[in-house]
């Protein structure tokens, strides 16, 4: 769970067509804190995954490049 004072702005991707299979990040603390935060939209009291702010840009440009695209 991300423990810092500035709190985590979620929010899904407009690309996201609200099927109820979404996940919402946090970006706003990449910059301040090294992580982009990660929680499924269905429970969003539920546990965060703090992802360290490289995995995650690498991440989302595998998924520009459809390397991603068989799973």
């Amino acid at each position: 769970m991300t423990t810092t004072t500035e709190s985590p702005r979620w929010f899904t991707s407009s690309y996201s067509d609200n099927g109820g299979q979404c996940v919402e990040v946090a970006a706003n603390l990449a910059v301040s804190h090294g992580v982009v935060p990660v929680r499924d939209s269905k429970n969003p009291t539920g546990p965060t995954l703090d992802l360290p702010t490289h995995a995650f840009t690498s991440f989302v440009e595998g998924v520009k490049a459809g390397r991603f695209d068989t799973v």
